[in-house]
Formats: structure tokens, sequence, C-alpha cells
């Protein structure tokens, strides 16, 4: 059975989802839409055309009621962030185009994957338009935040990114919570590390958090590193891999975080993300990550506003 993927939205991430899941190799069959139809066929032909550089896939356009067929859909639509803007200031616009593409995917049969910000509250309203479980809408979440960490950490102490066990959790955003006290270089801690100081974590977690910002300011968007971050997710999906990533969903209870879209380390196969786990976290950390779903709460609240 021919594992297809749909991608909505063919601005700059769209299409860095789209070139990154063809060198992956995860899809038999790749599908593009876009409001402007044209952009979207134009961007199939330039795919189709280097097929020679990527394992076989089939790249075509399709309509969003046609990917109700697809295994996966990749939601990319909206505009991206303006310099300076945070990601929750983008939502009064985003939040009307997720819930509208959440409408016309309701009681589709396979996971949906929000990557347009900000990530986590308009992962809630594509539940709650699609209709279907939260393990089977899911958000990139702090995914990206994740490897950003362990390349900047790898960066401070001489170690491959690969090596670096280390992870960003709740919101994908300014309230985000890196959680230092489980990251570890081979089984060693990095509080244990020679040198090392909540000097150098605190410079680190800002690093990590203003990357997004840095990025806009000279480019004017983010799209690389997020591609190949949704590739590598739809990659487990796609091949039942069961790996634990630091994808966003709807919580249903684990940290005691309920009904409130955020990131937390989560088993990721073919059914979506099914297993959500508890990471042992330090006073701190847990008091942070409060904090950072009650931010997501309080930016989700006035969707919900008559």
């Amino acid at each position: 059975m021919n594992r297809t993927v749909g991608i909505i939205g063919m601005g700059w991430v769209g299409t860095s989802v789209a070139i990154s899941t063809l060198h992956s190799g995860a899809a038999d069959e790749l599908w593009l839409n876009d409001l402007n139809g044209a952009v979207a066929e134009g961007e199939a032909m330039d795919l189709t055309h280097g097929a020679a550089f990527y394992p076989d896939c089939q790249v075509r356009t399709a309509s969003i009621d046609a990917m109700r067929q697809a295994h996966v859909v990749v939601v990319a639509a909206g505009r991206g962030g303006r310099p300076n803007e945070s990601r929750l200031e983008l939502l009064r616009d985003n939040a009307r185009i997720v819930a509208d593409i959440g409408c016309r995917l309701a009681g589709f049969g396979g996971t949906i994957v929000l990557v347009t910000n900000p990530v986590d509250v308009l992962t809630g309203v594509m539940q709650e338009a699609s209709g279907l479980p939260p393990e089977r809408v899911l958000g990139t979440g702090t995914m990206l935040d994740t490897a950003r960490l362990r390349q900047m950490l790898g960066h401070e102490l001489g170690v491959a990114p690969q090596s670096i066990h280390a992870q960003v959790v709740g919101e994908h955003g300014d309230s985000e919570v890196v959680l230092w006290s489980g990251a570890q270089v081979g089984g060693v801690p990095v509080r244990q590390w020679p040198g090392w100081s909540a000097a150098t974590e605190t410079r680190l977690a800002t690093e990590v958090r203003r990357a997004a910002y840095e990025v806009i300011q000279r480019k004017g968007a983010t799209n690389h590193a997020i591609g190949l971050v949704t590739a590598s997710l739809l990659r487990c999906m796609l091949r039942g891999e069961h790996r634990v990533l630091t994808v966003s969903r709807v919580q249903q209870g684990a940290c005691g975080l309920l009904g409130v879209a955020l990131s937390l380390p989560t088993i990721v196969g073919d059914g979506g993300g099914t297993q959500v786990l508890a990471p042992e976290m330090d006073e701190a950390e847990t008091a942070a990550l409060a904090r950072s779903a009650q931010v997501l709460r309080d930016a989700a609240a006035p969707l919900a506003a008559p």
C-alpha cells in the first residue's frame, strides 16, 4: 500500500517540508495543495524534475478533499512570523485558516501534522475542528527547539548533536522549558560536565528561545530546519518506528495537564502520538511547565469566546 503524504500550503515552509520528505524516502506519493493552485502545480513540476536525485516518489497536486485518502496531511498554510513578532501574535490570522481546513478534514482516517505557527494553539484548533482524537492531531511542537538545543549544546561541549540527550517541552515559543535536570551526554548528566554552570544553562536556553527571531530578522522566515524536522516526524509515522519525540498534542492528563496542546515526550508511530510520557523534572521545571501551559490557555481563550 502506497504511503501518501499531503502538504497544504506551499510557501517557504511547505516547500522545505516537501523536499526534505522526498530526500528522506519516507513517502511513495506526495500530494501538494495551495490556495494559489498555480503555485502548487509549479512546485509539483519543479520537484518532479529532480526525480533522479531522490528515492522513487510520485509528486502531484491534490485538492484538500482528495487528501482525505492520504496517510498523513501536513498543514503548513498561513502567514509566517514578522520580525520581532511572537508566535502567539500570529494566532488571529492563522486560526481561521486552520479551522477551515480542519472542518474539511473531519472524519479523516489518517494523522494530521500541524506546522503553522503558533503551532500549539493551532494544534488544539485543528483537533477541535476536525473531531479527530488527540493522538492523531500532532504539532511539530518543540521538536525543532529540541534539535536546536542539541546542536548548540553539542557545539558548547564538543560533542556530536546525535550524542546529546536533552529535551525542550511546553510551548514552541517564549515560555518553552529546557529540561536541564535530565540532559545527558552518553549517560553523563550535563550538570556534571567540567566547567558547567547555571550561567551556561541560562545563556543556551536564551539562544534556543531566540533562534527563530534571529533567523527571521536576517532572511524573513525559518524553513529548512523545520522541513527536516517534519520529514523526520513523517518518516517515524509512516514506518511505525515508535520513537519518542517532543511533539505537541492536546494533553489528556500527563503531568497533570488536561485540554491544552503542548509538547511532552511522546511515543510516535503509525497511529500518531499514542503515548505521552511524563519526564522527571525538578521543582523549577515543573513550575515552568505549568506556567507555559497557562500561557497557552490564555492565548487560546479568545478563540472560544462568542
